[in-house]
């Protein structure tokens, strides 16, 4: 068990990590305390944060299964103990952490007999497997196993569609919650008008990351949702107007390139990652789920293109335009 003291202030409040262990690979638990606080902000603190952990969490998962040999989902192969749809199951458990975005291929490729586990996966440099004993089949035979997979990260609980099953390719239903359960309790203390609250925040984990590193996550996501609030009252938000202030720049992203190049002859887009364009964080997340990675990619995308994008609105499309005035 380990316990840490970390504090972070804003004005009197401070945060704490008073108990941190690891029940096993795949089961990590944490405790925070946040105080002091007025009578009720525990209460809206411990709501928000605990739909945050649990709903707005991303994590990493195979998806999707292939294999040309296999006839259909609920059949059984000669040399392999379990079914296809138990395989299909146990792949559905591996935990995997990565900073990927979109999807990616894996793949595996054993021959028998022997025991296939997690660590049999060959995995792309930026994804790893939490748990490498994670049992995937027994091979009682001198046969082959060769599994496409596909892993994705996103969000939420994806159900696979019935009858989606296509050139031995078997969709898996993928929980992407690392965030496994979050309790939230408060403690009162002072009398009269000088009472206040401490919230608690316990919070369990699948391994693929910690408990602190999901409360950080977490906390981030929120102030990304609530961003667009603090402009309020700048932007003058009106019934009888509010067309006329949602409106796409007069220039397209094309337009302004033909501007930029005619300052710069020498701009190579594909060598220019977004990386380099020191963009907002939130917008650089929207940007690389949407697997675009270089300045080539962001610009072959129209403004519609971009606005279509989750969580993303017309400022977010000028803040790109004026950064690449900036940089170029």
């Amino acid at each position: 068990m380990v316990r840490e003291k970390i504090r972070v202030s804003t004005r009197t409040l401070q945060w704490k990590c008073v108990e941190s262990r690891t029940d096993s690979k795949c089961l990590y638990y944490g405790r925070f305390i946040l105080s002091p606080l007025l009578k009720g902000q525990a209460d809206t603190i411990g709501i928000a944060m605990r739909r945050a952990l649990l709903g707005e969490m991303e994590g990493t998962f195979i998806t999707r299964a292939k294999s040309e040999k296999i006839p259909h989902e609920y059949s059984t192969i000669v040399g392999i103990k379990e079914s296809v749809h138990d395989i299909l199951m146990n792949l559905k458990e591996i935990i995997l952490r990565s900073n990927l975005y979109g999807t990616c291929e894996a793949s595996i490729c054993v021959r028998g007999p022997r025991c296939v586990t997690a660590q049999d996966i060959i995995l792309p440099p930026y994804v790893e497997i939490v748990d490498n004993t994670q049992h995937i089949a027994s091979l009682t035979e001198p046969i082959d196993l060769c599994i496409g997979l596909q892993l994705e990260r996103n969000r939420g609980y994806h159900i696979k569609a019935p009858n989606n099953f296509q050139d031995g390719s078997y969709p898996i239903d993928a929980l992407f919650m690392p965030v496994r359960n979050v309790n939230h309790s408060i403690h009162s203390y002072g009398n009269g008008n000088e009472k206040h609250e401490i919230l608690f925040l316990e919070i369990w984990t699948n391994g693929s990351l910690t408990p602190k590193e999901a409360l950080y996550e977490a906390s981030r996501n929120l102030i990304d949702l609530l961003i667009p609030f603090l402009h309020a009252e700048e932007d003058n938000f009106n019934l009888a107007d509010n067309q006329k202030k949602v409106s796409l720049p007069l220039l397209t992203f094309q337009d302004r390139l033909t501007q930029l190049r005619k300052k710069n002859k020498n701009i190579v887009l594909k060598s220019i990652f977004i990386d380099q364009l020191e963009l907002p964080p939130r917008i650089y997340n929207c940007l690389k789920k949407s697997n675009i990675h270089t300045l080539a990619d962001l610009l072959n995308n129209s403004q519609e293109d971009l606005i279509k994008m989750e969580h993303f609105d017309i400022d977010d499309v000028k803040k790109i335009l004026d950064t690449l005035e900036k940089h170029f």
